[in-house]
């Protein structure tokens, strides 16, 4: 039986708290942090590994973790999301974007429907249209090939997918699979639009409209943006235009598209990059060959998101860490650190993802907490962001713990030799420089100069950006928010908190105004 507790009731939390705490600089220096991040490393899917030697950890404080992943049953808790239990208590549904990827468990069946069927078959239509464009089989009124696509959504149908794309584009072109180039309209702001489409062959580009009720206020507009332009270019908006939606919406079976491909309300936004929202454009833009390898990465992660032993289960592990450094050590933030250019928008979708999910002040049941929830969540590529926020990071009042990650390898396959060494290496030399830098820190008799050190770390490492590892490194940030929402007792699958907004505007733009609501509405001109 599963029981779904606080994080405050739980014996082993009470038990964390009373740990000794560990001094990251003595622990760090010397031939003592040698060894600790030789020890402290775990494997993850895809080539990739979870070494945490700079984090504020000890044994004594991971045997207490163990314990608290096995009184919060977080693996039985897993277990029966991709069972089909209904985890999302806010909107009373099952939670189910693994299975986009592999069947974990049971087979799981919904309104008659078994789901994993479902997300293939939506996969292998996303593949046979993608196949189609790409042989010329389907092609523009001239009757010649599309060579670009165009993803129209907000919020999970834009972050993700967005981020995934860019992280592959270099790669591909390498590997000779890029098929189409890719752009995104996301914001309402007209210049959003106007710019995207100021760069578009519009006679030669696919629009993708991603809303799966059919009724996204950015969205629609953004849509009808789009048909507009193309009207003015003289060109049938309905041969340019595709559709991601729910089976009941109002874009499902318009003969506006040239083609729909469905999800359902059983996968969230922030986590939909692996079912049809991720899956039709980045079937067109890379293959679905592609696309498929992705899924496969994250799948293999998966997998080990199951087993029970914390050490063999990076996700939760880092979720567990997470948890000591936001409930015992009391850090509200955590900064992403990605030494990898392509990576360059992964910091924004782990915002959503991590803060859309566990910014939460009541639990599953809707009864407040009386603890610290979801950190805030930031980031930027290294080395840029060393001369941006790393000065506070480094000096400031906040201690904010770091997640980096790392890859021996560049995409490119193109660099040189400069002052005795490459740019990636000196890439590789800059994100361990920082590790110990943050670890131990430097004393000085000038305090400007002085460095306190303490600051904690983990690092993800792996070969290469490419399809498998980034699809596991996708996987990995999944399941680590969603073992932490199970610790804290939260449902990390709604997100009311961005409906009151909407509400609002609506009335906004209804002229249904009073108040201070009409002053900043009148201050704007609307």
């Amino acid at each position: 039986m599963i029981n779904w507790n606080n994080l405050d009731t739980l014996a082993s939390y009470k038990e964390l708290s009373e740990v000794k705490p560990v001094n990251l600089v003595e622990v760090m220096s010397g031939e003592n942090g040698a060894e600790r991040v030789k020890k402290y490393s775990v494997p993850m899917a895809e080539g990739l590994t979870y070494n945490f030697g700079a984090k504020s950890v000890d044994d004594d404080i991971l045997a207490v973790l163990a314990k608290l992943a096995e009184e919060a049953q977080l693996v039985e808790k897993f277990e029966a999301l991709y069972n089909g239990a209904v985890i999302n208590t806010g909107e009373n549904r099952l939670v189910l974007h693994h299975l986009t990827r592999g069947q974990l468990g049971e087979a799981v069946v919904a309104e008659g429907v078994d789901k994993r069927e479902f997300y293939v078959a939506q996969q292998q239509k996303a593949a046979d249209f993608a196949n189609k464009v790409h042989a010329g089989e389907i092609v523009n009124e001239a009757g010649e090939k599309f060579t670009t696509v165009v993803q129209v959504g907000i919020g999970g149908s834009d972050l993700g997918p967005r981020a995934i794309y860019l992280a592959l584009e270099n790669w591909a072109k390498v590997n000779d699979t890029l098929k189409m180039k890719a752009e995104f309209i996301s914001n309402v702001d007209p210049d959003d639009a106007a710019a995207v489409l100021n760069n578009v062959d519009l006679a030669h580009a696919l629009f993708i409209v991603v809303s799966k009720s059919g009724t996204t206020l950015e969205t629609l507009t953004n849509e009808s943006f789009v048909r507009d332009a193309l009207t003015k270019a003289g060109l049938d908006a309905s041969k340019h235009m595709l559709a991601v939606t729910s089976e009941t919406s109002p874009l499902a079976k318009s003969t506006d598209y040239l083609a729909a491909f469905f999800m359902d309300d059983f996968i969230g936004g922030r986590y939909s990059s692996c079912s049809a929202v991720g899956g039709a454009i980045l079937s067109l833009a890379f293959g679905p060959e592609v696309f498929a390898r992705i899924l496969n990465g994250a799948g293999a992660q998966d997998e080990l998101a199951k087993n029970k032993d914390i050490m063999q289960n990076p996700s939760m592990l880092d979720a567990l860490i997470g948890v000591y450094e936001r409930n015992v050590l009391g850090y509200p933030e955590t900064a992403v650190l990605p030494y990898s250019q392509a990576l360059s928008r992964f910091p924004a979708h782990l915002q959503q993802l991590d803060m859309e999910s566990n910014g939460k002040s009541v639990n599953r049941y809707g009864e407040p907490v009386n603890y610290v929830t979801g950190p805030i969540i930031f980031g930027e590529p290294g080395t840029n962001g060393q001369h941006s926020f790393y000065q506070l990071l480094h000096q400031g009042t906040d201690i904010v713990p770091l997640q980096f990650v790392g890859y021996k390898n560049s995409q490119m396959a193109t660099d040189v030799v400069i002052q005795g060494s490459t740019s990636q290496q000196k890439l590789c030399a800059n994100v361990a420089a920082q590790i110990v830098a943050f670890a131990c820190g430097k004393a000085d008799d000038n305090r400007n100069k002085n460095f306190e050190g303490g600051r904690p770390s983990s690092i993800i490492i792996g070969e290469q950006v490419n399809p498998e590892s980034l699809g596991a490194l996708l996987a990995h940030f999944e399941n680590k928010v969603m073992f932490q929402g199970f610790v804290w007792n939260l449902n990390s699958f709604d997100q009311e908190g961005v409906q009151l907004g909407k509400v609002l505007a609506k009335r906004v733009l209804a002229h249904e105004t009073d108040g201070a609501l009409k002053v900043y509405s009148d201050l704007l001109n609307i």
